[in-house]
């Protein structure tokens, strides 16, 4: 091995003022800062916010403040607005026709004349509670079910009142149903079956109670005329002749059943009698034609026995 020469020998270290000074080894130890920043990282709250709150803040932030321009308000006003228009123009939206089901035709095209529906239109501009309401405020309906089909077709199902009564007002005959609700009058809607004639005030109240009356009053459906509430409490039956039973205010149903019974018995209905007086049913009154006083007494016994063996 060959020495080393002069330029190829290491220096020696030099020291003085032109000496570099040696090189300082780093801390391990954190800052404070930073000591202090990893203890709040390790909190549950500053990490929730630091990942859901600090972003919503600069979203919002940065949303209100493009906002905050009017330019900018219309410009994304108007996009949302082509956005929407858009979305209702498609043909799954489009509703172009109305079915109405369980309606007469005369009340379907009432419906439809109520409605005044300019179709084709768009599903997002009906407003399907307030059709609803609408149609419901009809008296012929009693019910109405909307949807809108697959096909484009608004569907309205219409439970109807049918009516079951011809109410005698001093107006007008009126169409009620058996819940006493007033569906036409007689002139606007005519009616091709026979109905059963009701007269007095407050008889529609008492719709129902009549309807009963007239089903145990069926035996005599070949003279009956009709029920007259008397003060609205009470009914009077009225046949065909003009004669009339006079019920009391409770228990109408089973006294007339009593009267009914007796003429089946007896034939009362076919003599001189022009009214049956039951009000007290255990007093009846028989009102008699002139010539009819001989029988007064016996038909007033009979009354009475068949009345104490129903009790």
């Amino acid at each position: 091995m060959r020495p080393l020469g002069p330029a190829q020998r290491p220096s020696a270290p030099q020291h003085g003022a032109g000496a570099s000074s040696p090189r300082q080894k780093r801390d391990p130890a954190p800052s404070v800062m930073a000591y202090r920043f990893q203890r709040l990282w390790l909190t549950p709250v500053f990490r929730v916010f630091m990942r859901y709150g600090l972003p919503l803040i600069i979203i919002v932030g940065g949303s209100a403040a493009y906002l905050s321009n009017p330019r900018n308000m219309d410009q994304l006003t108007a996009q949302v607005e082509d956005l929407r228009r858009t979305i209702e123009a498609r043909p799954e939206f489009r509703v172009t026709l109305l079915s109405v089901n369980g309606a007469s035709p005369a009340l379907a095209d009432e419906i439809r004349g109520r409605l005044s529906l300019d179709f084709p239109l768009s599903s997002f501009d009906l407003d399907l509670p307030q059709i609803k309401a609408q149609i419901e405020e009809m008296p012929a309906v009693r019910n109405a079910q909307l949807r809108i089909a697959a096909d484009g077709v608004l569907q309205l199902d219409i439970e109807e009142r049918l009516p079951e009564l011809i109410w005698q007002t001093r107006e007008a005959f009126l169409l009620i149903d058996g819940d006493g609700v007033v569906i036409d009058d007689l002139i606007s809607r005519p009616i091709s079956q026979a109905l059963p004639l009701i007269g007095g005030e407050g008889a529609d109240l008492a719709a129902r109670e009549a309807l009963n009356l007239m089903r145990i009053a069926s035996p005599l459906a070949d003279q009956l005329r009709g029920f007259v509430r008397v003060g609205e409490r009470r009914w009077d039956v009225i046949l065909s002749d003009g004669r009339k039973i006079m019920l009391p205010e409770e228990n109408a149903s089973f006294v007339l059943d009593r009267v009914i019974a007796l003429d089946q018995a007896q034939d009362i209905l076919s003599r001189d009698i022009l009214s049956i007086d039951m009000r007290r049913p255990d007093r009846p009154t028989l009102r008699l034609s002139a010539g009819a006083k001989d029988n007064f007494d016996m038909l007033r016994g009979q009354l009475v026995v068949s009345g104490e063996r129903q009790g």
